[in-house]
């Protein structure tokens, strides 16, 4: 089991991947499906030497399958590396009746010809190349239907293994040992060669070549003669270098702590469960739960860490690699596939015990897995958003039950899920109210941005976090800057006729960058170049307003000529471990001002950094989103977080045009319990979660019209079957156009269902998604399911 496979799909011979789940004796599998023998269908190759997944991860697929109402191969497939996935190729050979025949003509009597001098199998694209036909013919499968040609499929590797030529004695060397009377004189090169390997027994022929001074030709000599012989030896690839671990420093617990980690250690004796880690920014959460994995790495045990985002996985790779060295791997989509693939098969083979990565580590194949730590939990960014569509806390809570282990979730600002859980009772609570040490929260100032510009200043920065930043600069510190928008102006339109220039795949502004002087969208990265001239009246009245990373950066350079600013933004960290080495330049003081999007909002851990500046607080404020308060809340606690972490006090400005605002109160004082109390009363009004699952069936297609109608009538089959005496409650809300209504060509529409999400809910859903498969409503319509469960 959990092998695959290529088995003959349907009642052709075209043949598709597979994944062994399950293995039955053939007489039973007859008694049960009724069917004789010889209807089965045998499989045509086994693809894989060895299983890629065991038992539990299959039961995890299940698990998947009817909770995200995904496919059992969607889900069993995104427990591959991408490097280790087949791409399948067609190859041909001419039926035996045909070969050497005369009675075609043209292009097909070439291609019997060909084959005919061929034993075996050619795979599609050399019979075409060779033959000088377009790639894009379909000639081949023409004569495979007419019976004159043979198909079959080859499964190739997308990414090979990484090897290195090896050298070692021949086995006739090491058995006599004496190169002095050898049938054939060596050289004095040859010999130093030959007895630096009886020294050392192997090594690779680059390292022969260096340590003896000889050149590879005088290796092939030593092969000619039989003293020597190259072989291939897998070599793993590693996406970031590692010396060797130094000691580890002795984690000093303060009493809060120490109390947490008793807590915890305690909890995973006891057969672990779920358990709740909030502390507020600063507090020491990561010193907690390293120690409580050098506890469970100490027992043998594996162990998954978790990050939301690539941008934090370098510092705490540095922080993992220092303490643990090569025990540690790293998972996530910023690697090469070969990178990737290589990675997984260290944590497969029992070589790295510790994995530390963004969403797929979930999915490492740790041996004897004990603790998976999911740090900053209430991050969107752990919820896939394509199929399947899973919660990386689901997975990691099924992974935890299933072999014992401690999940261990992390934050200042806790997801309201996971909180009403610890409330609940559900999770176990530990908290640290305090910063480490003599730290201290920083003191937050509010500025109204609507008397800013009564006053005059149009610019980003305000007269009070300006002078704050020209303090900061005398005394030598660096400050950070929150701009949760990237570009340089964020919305165009035309004085003259109100137009607004919007992209044409998406329905979204698009956003003006100065780097490039081109309009651009962020959705699908549709761009056109700069211009003044409206596109729909021709007037030159096209204006620019609003203001993103790159107008804020141009600014600062204004307001304080000579002042060193670092962008980071999902332009300026395109390239790989650009975001790596931009923070690296920022900590040795290279920069004055770091301005960015929310990639310096979280996980970033400065002593010099004494000023934090939010510049719009109210962006995300009033989203059609439940969450909108929640996730502004979290934005600004983090964000200001950054400041005053070490031995210098710090300082917070939130810039705002809403200053009474009780989220923006909440955020200032950094009080998170007081919001979940103030927040959690209206989501139990409203009846959001956690006081409900919210269900979003999705509804994507080209035609508007029928997208909205396909959402009509899966609406319209929902009410008949609960009409019909469905035993299930729920409210349901729609069809509604998403917030986005056109993305990348597509249009879509969604059906909201608040429910509870147990099974007769999943099999009441099901069974309604295969009736409205059934209608013609559903051709040409992609339907998603996403759950929330808040």
């Amino acid at each position: 089991m959990g092998c695959r496979v290529m088995v003959p799909f349907g009642k052709g011979t075209v043949l598709r991947q597979a994944v062994v789940i399950r293995l039955r004796p053939t007489e039973e599998a007859v008694r049960e499906s009724g069917l004789p023998l010889d209807k089965y269908k045998s499989i045509a190759a086994v693809l894989d030497k060895t299983p890629l997944i065991d038992q539990n991860m299959i039961e995890l697929a299940e698990y998947m399958r009817e909770r995200t109402f995904c496919t059992l191969f969607d889900a069993l497939r995104i427990m591959f590396p991408a490097g280790v996935n087949l791409t399948t190729m067609a190859a041909f050979s001419v039926a035996d009746a045909y070969r050497g025949s005369q009675e075609f003509s043209g292009e097909e009597q070439l291609v019997v010809d060909y084959l005919s001098h061929r034993t075996g199998y050619v795979r599609k694209k050399i019979i075409l190349s060779d033959l000088l036909l377009d790639l894009d013919s379909e000639i081949l499968e023409d004569m495979t239907h007419k019976g004159v040609l043979l198909r079959d499929y080859d499964a190739v590797r997308t990414v090979g293994d990484a090897t290195v030529r090896m050298v070692r004695l021949t086995e006739q060397v090491g058995s006599e040992g004496d190169l002095a009377h050898w049938p054939e004189k060596l050289t004095k090169k040859q010999l130093a060669a030959a007895e630096e390997l009886f020294r050392i027994g192997t090594c690779s022929a680059k390292e022969l070549c260096y340590f003896t001074g000889v050149t590879e030709a005088v290796l092939k000599g030593l092969v000619n003669k039989d003293v020597i012989e190259y072989y291939e030896q897998e070599v793993y690839r590693r996406p970031y270098e590692v010396g060797k671990p130094r000691s580890p420093k002795e984690i000093q617990l303060q009493e809060d702590q120490q109390q947490a980690f008793d807590g915890l250690v305690t909890q995973w004796q006891e057969g672990g469960g779920v358990g709740l880690l909030y502390g507020v920014t600063g507090s020491g959460k990561t010193s907690v739960y390293l120690r409580l994995i050098d506890e469970v790495f100490a027992e043998g045990k594996g162990i998954i860490v978790m990050v939301p985002e690539i941008s934090l996985t370098p510092q705490t790779l540095d922080l993992f690699y220092e303490r643990y060295g090569d025990t540690v791997a790293v998972f996530h989509s910023g690697l090469s596939a070969g990178e990737r693939l290589d990675e997984w098969k260290r944590v497969r083979e029992g070589l790295a015990r510790i994995v530390v990565g963004t969403r797929s580590a979930v999915f490492a194949p740790v041996k004897d897995l004990g603790l998976i730590i999911m740090d900053e939990e209430q991050e969107h960014t752990y919820q896939s958003d394509r199929s399947p569509r899973y919660h990386a806390r689901d997975i990691a809570k099924f992974r935890c039950a299933k072999h014992g282990g401690l999940l261990v979730l992390a934050s200042a600002t806790p997801s309201f899920h996971s909180f009403a859980n610890a409330e609940a009772g559900h999770y176990r609570f530990y908290a640290l109210r305090t910063r480490y040490g003599e730290a201290r929260l920083p003191d937050v100032v509010t500025v109204d941005l609507c008397k800013e510009r009564q006053s005059g200043n149009k610019s980003s920065i305000s007269r009070v976090l300006l002078a704050e930043l020209k303090r900061n600069l005398e005394e030598g510190r660096q400050s950070i800057l929150l701009m949760n928008r990237r570009g340089y102006n964020t919305y165009v339109a035309c004085e003259a006729c109100g137009h607004v220039v919007t992209c044409p795949n998406c329905s979204i502004s698009l956003t003006y960058h100065n780097a490039n002087r081109r309009l651009m969208c962020h959705y699908c990265g549709y761009s056109v170049p700069f211009s003044r001239v409206c596109p729909e009246c021709g007037e030159e009245e096209v204006r620019y307003s609003g203001s993103g990373t790159q107008k804020v950066e141009e600014e600062l350079a204004e307001l304080l000529p000579g002042v060193r600013v670092l962008r980071m933004d999902a332009d300026t960290t395109m390239q790989k471990y650009a975001y790596d080495r931009n923070l690296n330049a920022f900590r040795q003081g290279e920069y004055d001002i770091m301005v960015g999007t929310q990639m310096v909002a979280k996980g970033l851990d400065f002593e010099n950094v004494t000023l934090v500046g939010v510049l719009n607080a109210d962006k995300e404020l009033y989203n059609d989103d439940y969450q909108s308060m929640e996730r502004t809340f979290d934005l600004i606690t983090q964000v200001v977080g950054r400041a005053g972490r070490g031995r210098y006090s710090g300082k917070a400005v939130i810039q705002t045009m809403n200053p009474g605002n009780e989220v923006i109160r909440f955020a200032r004082e950094q009080d998170y319990e007081s919001f979940y109390s103030y927040e959690i009363g209206v989501r139990k009004i409203m009846v959001y979660p956690p006081f409900c699952t919210l269900v979003s069936v999705g509804f994507r297609g080209v035609n508007q019209e029928r997208v909205e109608q396909a959402a009509g009538v899966f609406l319209e089959g929902l009410k008949s079957r609960l009409e019909e005496g469905a035993d299930i409650r729920l409210i349901a809300l729609g069809p509604m156009p998403e917030r986005v209504l056109r993305m990348g060509g597509t249009y879509r529409y969604r059906v909201l269902l608040k429910c509870r999400f147990n099974a007769p809910f999943r099999a009441f859903l099901s069974e309604t998604l295969r009736e409205f498969m059934r209608t013609s409503a559903a051709a040409n319509i992609t339907t998603v399911v996403e759950v929330d469960n808040g």
